[in-house]
């Protein structure tokens, strides 16, 4: 069973710990940035989006957690933002640990979100996938979601 349960500072230091390298691998393969200048931009991006760490209001940040040999495991993060006009809600990070990962987890992962945010009235989630992760555009495709635009970059020389 996946359920969700709020983000302690605990857990919280550990999103930041996973989120700014992973997030500044992205941005250094995506928008050719030295490390050290995707790293510092991936910092400024969590302390811009939670000046006031897990108690940041309008940011929902979750672990995610799977019951399995009655133990409660830790098996991912999720993080989103909710526009209510809209009734819907932004995905910035959907992310699963490498060892849970290609067991229909993240599956019924969005599927408990999806019932949890019927749940409080939303009627749409939306994300953003990194044209070369492979894996997870799968993983939505075969959640239902469709694609609705292509994001696409240049770098211009100095």
């Amino acid at each position: 069973m996946i359920a969700f349960t709020p983000i302690t500072s605990a857990t919280f230091q550990g999103f930041v710990d996973y989120f700014v390298p992973d997030y500044a691998a992205e941005i250094t393969a995506n928008y050719q940035l030295s490390e050290t200048e995707a790293l510092a931009q991936a910092a400024q991006e969590i302390k811009n989006s939670f000046p006031l760490a897990e108690n940041t209001p309008g940011q929902t940040l979750l672990c995610i957690t799977h019951q399995e040999n009655n133990r409660e495991l830790h098996i991912g993060y999720l993080w989103y933002k909710a526009n209510t006009l809209q009734k819907s809600v932004f995905i910035n990070e959907f992310y699963l640990f490498p060892l849970f990962r290609n067991k229909g987890l993240g599956r019924k992962a969005l599927r408990a979100l999806e019932e949890r945010l019927t749940h409080e009235g939303c009627r749409q989630i939306q994300l953003r996938v990194a044209g070369d992760n492979a894996q997870a555009r799968h993983l939505y495709e075969v959640s239902g979601f469709r694609v609705t635009g292509v994001n696409m970059n240049k770098v211009l020389e100095k």
